[in-house]
């Protein structure tokens, strides 16, 4: 399953549902949490199920043969929506997870998954006691499909007046917070996912902070507007550049199998260059080894 871009839509405008499975995201999240008011919960989860009912049944042929996952983000484990959600949820690749708070979340999720083949993806920061978990989510359970984090929720749990500065860049606690979620999901040995970026008319600040994400070794990125997505789709693709490079690297240890060290292209490279090179291949969808 790729993950470079994941676009949210409210669970309750349907009539945005095929537009955003149309956008380029590799994944879609039909929201039933934050962006639907109380108000309107049950309308999403019908629209959600009729949506990934027609998508079962192949009644829409362009659902049908989209290559974009569906996920439903859920409400919060331990409130009764959380099970009427999952109802509705059947059907659907993945489930978001929010206000995650390590292992104990996740295994509760899974628990209540069952035969359901859906894979998991926590929001693992949401909460304060959820930050002091960020280490937890490894072995759990295979459903773990990677790990995000949220700059939203947090802020208003502790009080805090904001989570950016006014040009958009994050404050020093929750850069604290992305770096912990970072490392969390690479001990979880699972893709990092970066977390929206608020401002939808700002193109550059979009840009720049998934070029920074992919930098600092996020494999992926959530948007909220189908316009965010071909920048983060091309943030997290490795360019032409790069994976000659990673090829050159990878063939150097193939032919030599016993080095622990080689020079390619004029530079030394060993064991944590070769990983880092596997990894650029992996990500440019390449089928050789």
């Amino acid at each position: 399953m790729r993950l470079r871009s994941l676009l949210f839509v409210p669970g309750d405008r349907p009539d945005r549902f095929e537009k955003a499975m149309a956008s380029g995201a590799d994944a879609v999240i039909l929201d039933l949490e934050d962006s639907v008011v109380p108000g309107r919960k049950a309308a999403a989860r019908e629209a959600v199920a009729a949506f990934l009912s027609g998508r079962a049944d192949g009644s829409d042929e362009a659902l049908r043969s989209a290559e974009t996952s569906v996920f439903v983000r859920i409400n919060p484990l331990g409130l009764d929506m959380a099970d009427e959600d999952l109802t509705a949820a059947k059907g659907a690749d993945g489930v978001v997870l929010p206000k995650a708070e390590g292992s104990a979340s996740l295994a509760a999720l899974d628990a209540l998954l069952a035969d359901d083949p859906a894979v998991i993806l926590p929001i693992a920061t949401e909460t304060p006691a959820a930050v002091f978990q960020l280490g937890s989510y490894g072995g759990v359970t295979r459903r773990l499909c990677g790990l995000t984090w949220g700059a939203e929720d947090l802020p208003a749990a502790i009080g805090a007046a904001a989570s950016r500065e006014p040009d958009g860049r994050l404050t020093e606690p929750y850069r604290i917070v992305r770096t912990l979620a970072l490392f969390g999901a690479h001990a979880a040995g699972v893709p990092a996912i970066e977390t929206v970026y608020p401002d939808i008319k700002d193109a550059d600040g979009l840009r720049a902070t998934a070029q920074l994400a992919a930098r600092d070794g996020f494999s992926g990125m959530m948007a909220i507007h189908p316009a965010q997505v071909g920048a983060i789709n091309a943030a997290f693709t490795p360019s032409d550049a790069a994976i000659a490079a990673a090829r050159a690297i990878v063939d150097a240890f193939a032919a030599q199998p016993e080095a622990g060290a080689l020079q390619v292209e004029g530079r030394m490279v060993d064991a944590p260059h070769l990983k880092q090179a596997r990894r650029v291949l992996a990500q440019a969808g390449s089928d050789r080894p």
